[in-house]
């Protein structure tokens, strides 16, 4: 184990395998990481279990959370809790993801257990900038940079850069710039 600096590792959290944790790491109470990579200053609260991952700087990873083998999580992101990242699923950097956001890179399951294989399972690719509402379900697909996801959707297509989409299946609502709350002030005035 790689450890740089001072951090915060809960007695009841479980570290095993070869990690590089950087500087500020905090890993809270009943935790589980192995072989993982975790950048400065995140903090991995309750409950978490990471393996076999990367995840980056300033993160905040919310209880009850996994992030599977193979995933990529950026810089200063928000995973709220309840929520699973797939292997294969990658995250950019400045990302909010609300609670109970589940990855999925398997179309048709258990594929690995018929045919000893995970070469079915399909990648997720989520954008910079990008916000998912809570209890988003994500199909292996590509949510470009600055796009917003409206909480409860199941998003089974590719959702372009700079566009809000919502809804089961999810749709095209308008453009993230053109969003504005009920007062009419825009959402994201840094856009316009």
């Amino acid at each position: 184990m790689n450890l740089e600096g001072k951090m915060t590792i809960d007695k009841t959290a479980i570290v095993e395998g070869t990690n590089q944790l950087e500087e500020g790491v905090l890993i809270g109470p009943y935790c589980s990481v192995k072989d993982i990579k975790i950048g400065r200053n995140t903090k991995l609260f309750r409950y978490i279990n990471a393996y076999d991952c990367e995840i980056g700087a300033d993160v905040k990873v919310g209880g009850f959370t996994e992030i599977q083998g193979g995933a990529k999580i950026g810089d200063r992101v928000i995973l709220s809790s309840h929520s699973f990242i797939c292997d294969l699923a990658t995250i950019g950097n400045d990302v909010f993801i609300g609670h109970g956001v589940m990855t999925i890179n398997d179309l048709y399951p258990p594929s690995q257990r018929r045919t000893g294989s995970s070469s079915h399972w399909q990648r997720t690719l989520i954008g910079n900038g990008v916000v998912i509402g809570s209890n988003s379900t994500l199909f292996p697909i590509v949510i470009g940079d600055r796009a917003v996801i409206g909480a409860g959707s199941v998003v089974r297509k590719d959702v372009p850069a700079g566009q809000v989409w919502a809804g089961n299946p999810a749709k095209y609502i308008c453009d993230t710039k053109d969003l504005k709350y009920e007062d009419g002030t825009y959402v994201f005035p840094e856009l316009t």
